[in-house]
């Protein structure tokens, strides 16, 4: 992966925008929403921004012998929302985390699953990547629009069990599958599938109805990637944001990334202000509620800085 570190902090810095750029009341997933017997999820935030993860989506498993959690939002204030929130559904003992990327609004969290006992696990990309950035990306909060306060009492919890290609988690009478994707979204993304109920947790690999954030990912295989879910014998998918999806999710979320690449390739060879060419790429591409302010960093990071 290259320029990791630079990668995150201008991710965080165009997801901070959008608090300039939407403004008025912040509508976070207040509860977790049942996706199926034992299974829940944050999902559909409105109005992203610091205050609700960044819209980031998170999940729980329940099996016999305890629960794994599926991403860890970006603070430990958010974190412990978000433990309230697991508690309230199930007061058996937290023993996993899986993180299906080490994007801070998926991932810093993690220290108070950590407290609990709970073990992490990440794939191996992904846990170096987060070795690489994640203490220089905390570090320098302040610049991203987030405080001292918004950041109080969190750490940074690097995986402790990190896995190649595939692993298995079982909680009892509950498999959980781990899937290390092609290249997507980054080098290190993880697929959480539980084959029984037909539900895939793809993290950032797919958003549904935000723009996504493609600087860090390649194109192709992300397609290609997107194409091998399709085979996948899933009904329920939760992305990494936006609302419960399916199958025509995915078939969107493809069109997009090769409308972007094709139109985004297109613009950078004319040149311009960045602005202005977001203000072009907008006229034709498929409408999103959350997270336009990514484009322009899209285009900087990928497409004009070549």
């Amino acid at each position: 992966m290259k320029h990791i570190i630079a990668s995150s902090k201008i991710l965080l810095f165009s997801i901070v925008l959008c608090m300039f750029v939407l403004g008025g009341a912040v509508h976070a997933a207040e509860k977790l929403t049942r996706i199926a017997d034992n299974v829940y999820a944050y999902v559909d935030t409105k109005q992203s921004s610091k205050n609700n993860s960044f819209g980031a989506n998170a999940g729980i498993i329940i099996g016999r012998d305890g629960i794994a959690v599926v991403d860890t939002l970006v603070s430990a204030k958010e974190a412990k929302r978000f433990i309230k929130a697991i508690k309230s559904v199930s007061k058996k003992p937290i023993k996993y985390v899986i993180n299906t990327h080490y994007h801070l609004d998926h991932a810093f969290g993690n220290s108070e699953f950590a407290k609990l006992g709970a073990v992490i696990i990440a794939q191996e990309n992904n846990k170096q990547a987060m070795i690489k950035s994640a203490e220089a990306t905390l570090k320098d909060i302040g610049q991203f629009g987030l405080t001292m306060e918004d950041m109080k009492g969190t750490a940074i919890a690097y995986p402790t069990l990190s896995y190649g290609d595939r692993i298995t988690i079982d909680l009892g009478n509950q498999l959980i599958e781990l899937r290390h994707a092609l290249v997507s979204h980054t080098d290190g993304d993880t697929l959480v599938y539980l084959p029984d109920k037909k539900i895939l947790f793809t993290g950032d690999i797919l958003f549904t109805n935000y723009h996504p954030f493609l600087a860090e990912g390649n194109i192709e295989s992300w397609c290609t990637e997107l194409d091998e879910l399709q085979a996948m014998d899933v009904e329920k998918i939760i992305p990494g944001h936006g609302p419960l999806s399916g199958k025509q999710d995915l078939t969107t979320m493809k069109q997009y990334l090769l409308q972007f690449d094709q139109q985004a390739k297109a613009i950078a060879a004319q040149g311009g202000d960045p602005q202005a060419l977001t203000a072009e790429i907008l006229k034709t591409l498929p409408q999103r509620a959350e997270a336009a302010w990514l484009i322009t960093a899209n285009l900087k990071m990928k497409y004009l800085n070549k």
